[in-house]
C-alpha cells in the first residue's frame, strides 16, 4: 500500500538532493568547522555557503543575520529571551492566541516569571486585529511575537504591518516563519521584522536544524552560551551535515515557491472545493482569510477528528488534526477554540497540508474515500443523530 502523505505542516520528506548534499559530511568532509586547519577550513566555508542560501530565501540584507540553531523551537526561545535580556527594563510580552507552543507555553513560562503578557484575539476566520495590536503595545512592551502563518489553518498574518507598530513603541518584533519559509516569498530587508525563526523539516531538510534570524543592529543576547561558534551568537559545534542540507532546501524552496503558489495550491483548492461539495455540514476554517498555498483546515460535523484519521491511516492516507506537538490531547485544538469554531466542528477537524510531492492521481484518491468515511462515522456518532445538534453544544470558545 503507497502512503499518500498530506501532513507537510508536521513535518516533510527530505529532499534527495539534500541527503546527497549532506553524505559526504558524514565520512569525508568531516573536520570541525571551527579548526584552524584546512580539513576544518573546507568544512566552514561550505557552512558559508549554506548561510548564504538561507539568507537569499528570507531576502535578508547580509548573511551574517543569519544564526544556525537545532530546531524552531530553539529559534523561538531564544528570541523570546534574547528581547527579554536585551531591554530589562521592560516586562511586557505581545503575542496571539493562536500561536505554537513553542512560543505560547514559553509566553506562560515567562509570565510565572513575573513578566506581563497579552495574547492577542483572533476572529472566526483566524485572523487578528491590527487594532488591538497598536492597542497593546506600550512602552513596557520588550518583545511582539506573532507568527507568519498558523501551522493548523493556514492563516496569513500581516507581519510587516505588525512589526511597524512594534518598531514604532520601540519594541522587538519576532515571527515564527517555521511554515512560510519556503512556501511565501519573503524579503526581510524591506521589512522591519527583527527576529524570524525557520525549521528545517519544514521544508525537506531534515528533523534537528533551524535557524533564526537577527537583523543587523538588533540587540542580542545568545540563548546557548560556550563556544565562540555563530559570531558568539549560538555556541556547540556546528552541526555541518545538517547546516548544508538546510542550504541545499533553501536553495530548492526558492526554485520551487512558484509551483507551491501554482501547482500546489491548485490540488488544495481542488481538495477543499470537493469535499466541500461532496459533504454536507463541512466548513472549511479561516477559508476567507488568506491562506498558505498547501494547507486546508476543514470541520466535518458530528464526528470526531480522531477517528476521521485512524480510519483514513489505515488506507494509507497521513493527514492531522491539528498540530503535531498537540495532538496527544483530546481537546479540541487551541486554534479553532480561540477562532470560537462550534464544538461539533471543532472536533471533527482535519488539516490536510501538501507538498510538491503530492500527485493529482492522490488527491484523487483521498476524494474517492474520505465521503465513505465520514458517512459511516456520521451513522455512529454520539453528537448528532440525522442532522439534529445536541442542545448541549455550543460555541467551543477558548477565554
Amino acid at each position: 500500500m503507497k502512503e499518500i502523505y498530506m501532513d507537510n505542516n508536521a513535518t516533510s520528506r527530505v529532499a534527495d538532493e539534500v541527503v546527497e548534499a549532506m553524505l559526504p559530511f558524514f565520512s569525508e568532509q568531516y573536520g570541525n568547522a571551527s579548526s584552524m586547519h584546512e580539513f576544518g577550513g573546507q568544512v566552514q566555508r561550505h557552512i558559508n555557503k549554506a548561510r548564504e542560501s538561507v539568507a537569499q530565501l528570507l531576502g535578508a540584507a547580509d548573511p551574517g543575520e543569519i544564526i544556525f540553531t537545532s530546531c524552531g523551537t530553539e529559534s523561538d526561545n531564544t528570541a523570546l529571551f534574547s528581547a527579554l535580556r536585551s531591554y530589562p527594563e521592560r516586562r511586557h510580552i505581545v503575542t496571539t492566541r493562536v500561536e505554537h507552543p513553542a512560543v505560547l507555553n514559553t509566553t506562560r513560562y515567562l509570565q510565572s516569571q513575573g513578566y506581563q503578557a497579552t495574547y492577542l484575539a483572533v476572529d472566526g476566520e483566524g485572523m487578528i486585529d491590527l487594532e488591538e495590536l497598536r492597542s497593546a503595545v506600550t512602552e513596557n512592551t520588550a518583545v511582539v511575537s506573532v507568527m507568519h502563518a498558523n501551522n493548523e489553518t493556514g492563516v496569513i498574518f500581516p507581519v510587516d504591518k505588525a512589526a511597524e507598530i512594534a518598531a514604532a513603541r520601540g519594541a522587538v518584533f519576532h515571527t515564527d516563519a517555521v511554515q512560510s519559509a519556503g512556501k511565501l516569498p519573503l524579503d526581510l530587508k524591506r521589512s522591519n521584522i527583527d527576529m524570524l525563526s525557520l525549521s528545517g523539516h519544514k521544508l525537506h531538510a531534515p528533523k534537528g536544524i533551524g535557524a533564526l534570524y537577527v537583523r543587523k543592529g538588533t540587540r542580542f543576547v545568545p540563548f546557548m552560551m560556550g563556544g565562540h561558534q555563530e559570531h558568539g551568537r549560538r555556541a556547540g559545534t556546528e552541526n555541518a551535515p545538517y547546516i548544508v542540507g538546510l542550504g541545499k532546501a533553501c536553495e530548492l524552496a526558492r526554485k520551487n515557491v512558484e509551483t507551491e503558489n501554482t501547482a500546489v495550491k491548485a490540488l488544495r483548492d481542488r481538495l477543499e472545493k470537493e469535499l466541500l461539495s461532496r459533504i454536507s455540514n463541512a466548513k472549511v476554517n479561516g477559508g476567507k482569510s488568506p491562506r498558505l498555498p498547501n494547507t486546508t483546515n476543514i470541520s466535518f460535523e458530528f464526528v470526531e477528528g480522531e477517528a476521521i484519521l485512524l480510519m483514513l491511516s489505515d488506507l494509507g492516507i497521513a493527514a492531522s488534526s491539528g498540530s503535531a506537538c498537540t495532538s496527544g490531547s483530546l481537546e479540541p485544538s487551541h486554534v479553532l477554540r480561540a477562532m470560537g469554531v462550534p464544538f461539533t466542528f471543532a472536533h471533527g477537524s482535519i488539516r490536510f497540508s501538501l507538498s510538491v510531492y503530492n500527485t493529482a492521481a492522490e488527491v484523487d484518491f483521498v476524494l474517492e474515500k474520505i465521503p465513505a468515511i465520514i458517512e459511516r462515522l456520521r451513522r455512529i456518532s454520539p453528537f448528532g443523530k440525522n442532522g439534529k445538534r445536541p442542545q448541549e453544544a455550543g460555541v467551543c470558545r477558548e477565554n
